[in-house]
């Protein structure tokens, strides 16, 4: 079974991201706010995915360098995309490798990988708790709207001991643009030839049925809030909202737990061909120790910075982040970079000029 998430630390990664929003003002439009001199304020917004250790980095990066804060928005990958291609923030952040179409808009733009991380599929079901069990074929098709009910046949079967009821399957996903889409989207293309074929991968796709939510945490709150739900979330925030979740199969036929360990298997065999730009997808990965829907998740950034001062204050921190920060990352559900990608990422920043 997965390790539950002690109360100590739930309370640890909710008072961190409540005093790193306190300790940094989200910057509204008309209503910006003042800055001391010689405090250097960096504006972020993307992915909510990887929202839980991010938020822990600002928080203490700022008590470490009190001159510098960070505000992010986590408005999902999509939104960060557009922004950092606009300009109007200092960085973005996505879970999804912006395309080639994207990047043209974006005339020197970094993909800088920071963790990696498991999408899980969770559920809610009136009375029952245990952790239930799927293929990457029935997953997809419930996604096609071709299973509807608990106790299809295909359900039970994969379930033995489970008394699945007569209650029908609402499907939940992602109604922005999001990085944990394209990875889950990614997966179901990659295990099913029908979805591939009407649906495919994508931060948006044409959902076939399903209701949405905005965000890792809303998508949360409405299985949450929905007797027959089932969604999909990033494995902090199954942990920090003790959500039930389902083991799904992976390509050699087993059934491992979600954890740290699981998706750095999951990347093993990406780490070994790492491309130059760190666009990788590790999804439905070989292995028996692989979780199957995992993957990088990247800051955005230039590598001409407009502004010197701030182009240094973020370049300091994103290597504060892999160096030292990495040390936060297992505690809250995600698997650091290996050594080998750390090192090119590092040297990466290197290239940045400002």
């Amino acid at each position: 079974m997965l390790k539950k998430s002690s109360a100590w630390l739930r309370w640890t990664v909710v008072s961190a991201a409540i005093a790193s929003l306190a300790a940094a003002t989200i910057l509204v439009a008309g209503n910006k706010p003042s800055q001391a001199a010689g405090e250097v304020t960096l504006t972020g917004a993307g992915a909510t995915f990887p929202q839980p250790i991010y938020s822990k980095w600002f928080y203490e990066y700022n008590r470490i360098h009190p001159d510098i804060r960070i505000n992010y928005q986590g408005i999902g990958s999509g939104g960060g995309i557009q922004q950092i291609t606009q300009r109007t923030i200092d960085f973005g952040a996505s879970d999804a490798p912006m395309t080639e179409e994207e990047m043209a808009k974006a005339p020197g733009i970094l993909h800088i990988p920071t963790v990696i991380g498991a999408v899980v599929p969770t559920y809610n079901l009136p009375g029952i708790r245990t952790t239930l069990h799927i293929t990457g074929t029935v997953l997809a098709d419930i996604y096609l709207g071709k299973i509807t009910r608990w106790n299809d046949p295909r359900l039970t079967s994969l379930n033995p001991g489970v008394k699945l009821p007569n209650l029908p399957i609402a499907v939940v996903h992602r109604s922005d643009g999001s990085g944990t889409t394209n990875i889950f989207t990614s997966y179901l293309t990659a295990v099913s030839a029908e979805w591939a074929k009407k649906v495919g991968a994508g931060k948006s796709v044409d959902w076939p049925v399903g209701r949405g939510g905005k965000g890792n945490p809303g998508v949360a709150a409405l299985v949450g809030q929905t007797p027959g739900a089932i969604g999909y979330v990033e494995l902090a925030y199954v942990h920090q909202n003790n959500l039930p979740y389902i083991l799904v199969q992976n390509r050699n036929g087993k059934y491992v737990e979600p954890s740290v360990e699981s998706t750095i298997a999951a990347a093993a065999g990406a780490i070994n061909n790492m491309p130059a730009d760190f666009r990788a997808t590790i999804v439905n990965s070989p292995g028996d120790n692989v979780w199957p829907i995992a993957g990088f998740t990247w800051l955005l950034i230039y590598r001409d910075q407009k502004d010197p001062v701030k182009g240094k204050a973020l370049v300091d921190f994103v290597k504060w982040a892999l160096t030292q920060g990495d040390q936060m990352a297992e505690a809250l559900d995600y698997a650091p970079l290996p050594d080998s990608v750390q090192n090119k990422v590092l040297q990466a920043l290197d290239t940045i000029r400002f």
